[in-house]
């Protein structure tokens, strides 16, 4: 089970990031162009782009995948295992905090299977990281589209819609988690980081007796995702109607 390793109180307000913060971008241009340069980008820098930046594929790109394919069929029983394969290296990869190179490989593996939800978990995950909150939010979005029951995955998603409302304000963003998360707590309510996120969805709604209550649930599931400066925030604007926090 893949997913952020979060700080959540991160994503309360725009100054504060959870492994990172500041901007609302995608990394990859709209079109096959580099917008410093104006030059058509190179292979190496479609690599590292989620899905190779979603443009068009040149000559060399394809012969280069030609020649990727056939070298896995070669080498795996079927795309589908090479696919969790170079999937589980891109982890590895990630947790190294090797950005680029997780990037290519989380891309390889959607190359040899495009039903493989680890590699959109993992470009999402490497566009958060890199603060890339749009690119993040389309990637996960189709995970969940093609496993829309995973809980870890609609949390995660929730986590960057609160991101994004953190920076722009939008309800809708914050509709939307607040959504995610009904689902996934319905799915599975002992899940301590979606506990976390309703916690911080209702706080944003001013709905102060909910949000005690999902964070004190999720203080029961897993104290060690508690959050104390979050609880000092919430304690400010109500105290604990439990009285555990004083």
């Amino acid at each position: 089970m893949k997913g952020f390793v979060v700080v959540w109180l991160a994503i309360l307000t725009p100054a504060l990031g959870f492994a990172q913060n500041t901007h609302l971008a995608s990394a990859a241009p709209s079109s096959d162009t580099n917008v410093a340069s104006k030059k058509p980008l190179e292979l190496k820098e479609r690599r590292i782009l989620p899905l190779f930046g979603e443009i068009s594929k040149t000559s060399e790109q394809i012969d280069e995948e030609i020649k990727f394919l056939s070298e896995c069929d070669k080498s795996f029983s079927s795309r589908t295992e090479a696919s969790s394969f170079f999937a589980t290296r891109a982890w590895e990869y990630l947790q190294e905090g090797s950005l680029d190179t997780a990037c290519y490989r989380f891309n390889l593996a959607q190359l040899l299977n495009d039903k493989n939800v680890e590699a959109y978990w993992g470009l999402g995950v490497v566009s958060y990281q890199r603060e890339n909150w749009v690119d993040a939010k389309k990637m996960l979005s189709r995970g969940i589209n093609l496993q829309g029951d995973n809980v870890p995955l609609l949390v995660d998603l929730s986590t960057v819609n609160l991101k994004l409302y953190a920076i722009t304000s939008r309800k809708e963003e914050l509709d939307e988690a607040g959504e995610l998360l009904k689902h996934a707590m319905a799915l599975d309510s002992t899940y301590a980081l979606g506990q976390y996120n309703l916690a911080l969805v209702h706080y944003n709604l001013n709905e102060l007796d909910k949000s005690w209550e999902h964070l004190h649930k999720g203080r029961t599931l897993d104290l060690s995702q508690m959050n104390f400066e979050f609880v000092e925030l919430l304690k400010a604007k109500m105290p604990d109607p439990q009285g555990f926090f004083k």
